[in-house]
């Protein structure tokens, strides 16, 4: 895995709002977006400290290709005129099946794009209306085969879990997938989170959210599933059809590799500070307008927090925790003093150990944070 670092960039705008969505994001007109356009490229420009050679950048939102692609272009621009950006960097965009055409996908490749993150969600028009998506399941497929067609790695992002959808359904979407042959999928818990649409609904009792048996049984089905179809995951939520496929840019996320973000509520990470900008693209903006950062908040972690993330993250991927990277540890002390809660959790199927390596089974993934925090670090 490389340890440069990667860039984010955050494009906030959606055509619509989503009931489930709980990220920044925003609605705008053509006036607002091209506003939006010339603050993103004032920030880029400001100072941001030392940083590597960046090897990958990610467009990230809401819907980046909510911007055309001359406004992409000067984003990118901009990008490798403030860093140093690897000639080869993996670029990657996210984007809504209702938005790729055979044009646009074209022009993406010419600015060097090679990796098409699609939030397809499901291939079922019953399900894409109650999750208030705006496009068809032959958008979708259509939106697939232009990626495919043009060259680029193509991702597809489905949520499993909806309300009185059980494992069938949620197989025919994986199958639906699969025959498409994209080289990523990532497939996602619908989760109710505070504040939405479907926060609401629920308290309303509009509907029964599946019980944890159910959302573990389809979590297994995922896996189990894919994997036999040639997707191996290689972490808890996300699976490639080969190595080279694996998102370059989200692995550094899961293995504490540093990264920028810019954009309204971007996160950034040192390797031991994070921080993150304004969560409202208003507030964002204006500070960038006044010459200011957009930092809201900055959080140094301990010599623990940083341990924590090590073991909790490395258990949410197939190759578990090399204990001799965890920080400052002595590895045989620290399994001795860890001697019972692992023979615990090896007992029960959870883990194994491999020399100085603590692998976590699927069932382990699943838990992998519970896992992480019954530990003495």
């Amino acid at each position: 895995m490389s340890k440069s670092p990667g860039l984010y960039l955050h494009i906030p705008f959606c055509s619509a709002i989503c009931p489930y969505c709980d990220f920044a994001v925003t609605t705008g007109g053509e006036e607002r977006r091209e506003r939006f356009t010339r603050s993103l490229i004032k920030e880029i420009a400001m100072d941001h400290g030392s940083w590597e050679t960046f090897d990958t950048v990610y467009f990230g939102g809401g819907t980046p290709t909510a911007l055309d692609e001359e406004q992409l272009g000067r984003l990118l621009e901009a990008a490798r005129r403030s860093f140093e950006i690897a000639e080869d960097a993996a670029v990657s965009i996210e984007a809504n099946p209702e938005d790729v055409t055979e044009i646009r996908v074209r022009g993406w490749v010419g600015l060097g794009v090679g990796r098409l993150s699609l939030g397809v969600q499901s291939f079922d028009a019953g399900e894409l209306g109650f999750l208030g998506r705006r496009h068809s399941p032959g958008e979708a497929r259509r939106a697939v085969e232009y990626g495919l067609a043009e060259g680029l790695t193509v991702s597809l992002d489905l949520i499993y879990g909806l309300p009185g959808r059980g494992s069938k359904a949620w197989l025919e979407n994986l199958a639906a997938a699969v025959a498409l042959a994209p080289d990523h999928l990532s497939c996602y818990q619908l989760t109710i989170e505070p504040g939405t649409p479907f926060a609401l609904r629920s308290r309303r009792g509009d509907w029964t959210e599946p019980s944890r048996d159910a959302v573990a049984g389809l979590f297994y089905s995922t896996h189990d599933f894919l994997g036999a179809a040639g997707y191996p995951a290689y972490e808890v939520s996300n699976f490639a059809s080969a190595p080279e496929n694996r998102c370059l840019h989200n692995r550094k996320y899961w293995e504490r590799t540093p990264y920028l973000g810019l954009g309204p509520s971007a996160h950034s990470f040192d390797g031991c500070q994070r921080w993150w900008n304004q969560r409202s693209e208003t507030a964002w903006r204006r500070e960038i307008a006044a010459g200011r950062s957009a930092e809201a908040e900055r959080e140094t972690l301990s010599r623990d927090q940083r341990r924590l993330e090590t073991v909790m993250l490395g258990l949410r991927t197939p190759g578990g925790v090399d204990l001799g990277s965890i920080e400052g540890v002595d590895v045989a002390a620290w399994l001795d003093r860890n001697a019972g809660v692992l023979s615990g959790m090896m007992e029960q199927g959870f883990l194994r150990l491999e020399g100085e390596r603590l692998v976590p089974t699927l069932r382990g993934m699943a838990r992998a944070d519970a896992l992480a925090r019954s530990i003495e670090l």
